[in-house]
């Protein structure tokens, strides 16, 4: 049994699951890597489109019945089956998401630079599929408890190790484009909503509306994409590097870049760990908290304009039904522009991160993203909804490639023997933001409205907080220096830690691609081509049906 789920006592034959059995063979293509994490990171970022969902969960007991009373605080509607679900109550699985992927990130980032990504993978998909088979029993049994179990919490576990799981592997695959790299797996994730959210509608119109259905059939479908994805991964053995480059020298070609490598349990008390921490958080914070506003913000702001009204009949609070019910289909349109931003960033933003340098990069993000979120009052207040929206989907595309490019980031300065813990520690920054960043903007909604300022205006304040938490982070970003030595892992450690990561110098005698190199590379070669289209068609379907949204909102 320990032969095929994984050996742990080091004797005999590796299991299928043990990192031995990864370790790539001559003539292995390494763009197989890339679609194996796309296979992941597009099936967990259906997280983003969670919203999908909680219209009809609101109302899964049928019309007649009555919505939770004002007297029903939120534990007892935890275990409520009498009453229909609120949809504040449900959209908090947003936070739980996120939360628990930060903290599942952080406490088995270590294990899994052990155990290698195929383990890690196995385990992600069982946790988000898992998570999601929990969740439909949840929905038949009408217990919010459950949702909240299951998706929530094993599904957020499944979330953290799924999203982290290749980083490490990418960023030694691919040492002369860590950032191109990283920006394609972590795209997917950014993506993962495009496909799930339209998937998610026409499976509920398949069942009849039924949305445990829908959660057993999705979990399916993703099962077998991310087990695809998982023993799809290999590692490169120790010393391997792509022919014809050359490691750049430390303090001649980039002192930022380090050829030595930090252990990740001395993060904590690395100042360096901390500034790209602040650095990362404070651009979630702001993009997450425009990202969750920026569909109302637009209906709010300019109105019956989006549909060719004019004077006070334009005005948000004068529309009717039928203009309030139009103005939403542009809000939605303007929604599924903002997801292509999203996704195109990751990728072109980690890129540019390989040429301009990832410190330069995160500069670019604080200088310009400030100066787009104070003319957004301006934009708003004369009308400019070409500045506007231009300015958020800028906005929303460095939000992006902040995710993005931080992996590439952390392998500059920490090394990349343990890059993977490390960025999985790193991601509680984005459990911190996804709090800080939707309650900033809420309750300064909140706040303006109350003192009696209109709606086209009641955003103007966190447009100009979000300047103040980007000049923090700016700040952060420029106060980042290469490690002092006493930081980083010796010989000996070093040693110690390859053995317990299982690291070999060639591929085991169970690994692939063991044959001729000649024969191995033009197998690979194709298995590259077909492993690229099983992603990247149902990502293109998912951008088709994004596209088909952005034509409305730009007619």
């Amino acid at each position: 049994m320990s032969a095929v789920i994984g050996n742990t006592t080091g004797a005999g034959a590796p299991g299928l699951l043990d990192k031995e059995r990864t370790i790539a063979g001559a003539g292995f293509n390494r763009w197989l890597v890339p679609p194996a994490a796309l296979a992941i990171h597009l099936c967990i970022g259906m997280a983003y489109g969670f919203s999908v969902f909680w219209l009809p969960l609101s109302k899964a007991l049928g019309g007649a019945a009555a919505a939770c009373g004002k007297d029903v605080g939120l534990m007892a509607e935890l275990f409520a089956s009498d009453c229909n679900w609120r949809i504040s109550s449900l959209s908090l699985m947003y936070t739980l998401f996120f939360v628990v992927l930060g903290v599942a990130a952080a406490l088995w980032g270590g294990w899994l630079e052990h155990v290698g990504p195929r383990k890690a993978g196995v385990v992600a998909a069982f946790c988000w599929c898992g998570g999601l088979l929990i969740s439909a029993l949840g929905v038949s049994t009408h217990q919010l408890w459950m949702m909240w179990l299951g998706s929530g919490v094993i599904g957020g576990i499944g979330l953290g190790l799924g999203y982290i799981s290749p980083v490490s592997t990418l960023i030694k695959w691919f040492p002369d484009r860590r950032g191109m790299a990283t920006g394609m797996a972590i795209m997917g994730f950014g993506g993962g909503a495009m496909i799930g959210s339209p998937m998610a509608v026409e499976l509920m119109k398949a069942f009849g509306g039924s949305v445990a259905a829908t959660f057993v059939c999705m979990a399916v479908i993703y099962f077998i994409f991310m087990m695809g994805g998982a023993m799809s991964y290999r590692i490169p053995a120790t010393g391997w590097k792509p022919k014809g480059w050359t490691p750049p020298v430390a303090q001649t070609a980039n002192a930022m870049i380090t050829q030595r490598h930090v252990h990740v349990k001395k993060v904590w008390g690395i100042p360096q760990f901390w500034l790209i921490w602040m650095a990362l958080c404070m651009n979630v914070t702001a993009g997450i908290g425009v990202i969750g506003m920026a569909s109302p913000m637009l209906q709010e702001v300019f109105g019956g304009s989006l549909i060719g009204l004019t004077g006070d009949a334009a005005k948000f609070g004068n529309l009717d039904k039928d203009a309030l019910a139009k103005i939403a289909v542009v809000g939605a349109g303007f929604a599924a522009l903002l997801s292509l931003f999203n996704i195109v960033g990751r990728f072109f933003w980690a890129s540019m991160s390989d040429k301009l340098g990832r410190k330069l990069t995160y500069v670019v993000f604080f200088v310009l993203g400030g100066a787009l979120y104070a003319s957004i009052p301006s934009s708003a207040d004369s009308g400019a909804k070409l500045a506007f929206v231009g300015a958020i989907c800028i906005i929303v595309s460095m939000y992006g490639g902040g995710f993005a490019t931080v992996p590439a980031y952390l392998a500059d300065i920490f090394g990349t023997q343990m890059v993977g813990a490390i960025h999985g520690r790193l991601l509680t920054a984005w459990s911190t933001a996804g709090i800080l960043g939707p309650v900033l903007i809420t309750y300064m909604r909140e706040y303006q409205q109350g003192l009696g300022l209109p709606k086209a205006e009641a955003y103007n304040q966190s447009m100009y907080i979000f300047v103040g938490v980007l000049v923090i982070g700016l700040v952060c970003n420029l106060l980042v220096r290469p490690l002092n030595e006493k930081w980083f892992m010796n010989d000996a450690e070093l040693a110690e830690e390859k053995r317990l990561a299982h690291d070999r110098a060639a591929a085991n005698e169970v690994g692939t691609g063991s044959g001729g190199a000649a024969s191995a590379a033009a197998s690979s070669n194709l298995v590259a081509v077909l492993a690229w289209l099983a992603v990247g068609i149902p990502l293109a379907w998912g951008v088709y049906r994004t596209l088909l949204s952005v034509v409305k909102f730009f007619g």
